[in-house]
């Protein structure tokens, strides 16, 4: 159990210190279907959403509202409304942040981040490349993965 409570705070706090620095930045070299300049990034998100979704930041465990949302619907990309997780596949993890055990079909791209002296691997929007996260594979049944998405990366709509 301490070891467990060990690894979160160095995580946490790690995640802390990529969200005060700004976070590593998103691989420009790479072409996706949606894409907007800057000042259209800028202009279309809010300052927290940017520095996650374009610059790679990680938000605050525990500040995202979508962390207590638990009604039926869709997880989507809130910098280009791609579907990305069924609210089905999302679990309480304690970390802080949303997470889910499987992403909706073609929905994200993953890229190994060796930043932070660790070895993760980052998941991004697939249509329009904006970090989301990372995956671990830590997660519960069926999967196994943990996919730990920064909620103000995310917007939800819930099922009508």
């Amino acid at each position: 159990m301490e070891t467990n409570r060990r690894s979160f705070l160095t995580i946490a706090g790690l995640g802390a210190f990529t969200a005060a620095c700004g976070g590593a930045p998103a691989e420009a070299a790479q072409k996706f279907p949606f894409t907007l300049n800057d000042a259209e990034w800028r202009k279309r998100l809010s300052p927290a959403a940017y520095r996650v979704l374009r610059q790679g930041a990680t938000e605050y465990a525990f500040s995202s509202p979508l962390n207590k949302e638990h009604r039926a619907g869709t997880f989507t990309c809130a910098g280009c409304a791609l579907p990305l997780f069924s609210s089905a596949t999302k679990f309480d993890s304690g970390t802080g942040w949303p997470s889910f055990w499987q992403p909706l079909p073609n929905a994200v791209a993953t890229d190994a981040d060796n930043s932070l002296g660790m070895r993760r691997t980052e998941v991004r929007c697939r249509r329009c490349g904006g970090h989301l996260g990372h995956v671990f594979d830590d997660g519960p049944r069926p999967t196994g993965k943990r996919y730990c998405m920064n909620g103000v990366a995310l917007a939800f709509v819930a099922k009508g």
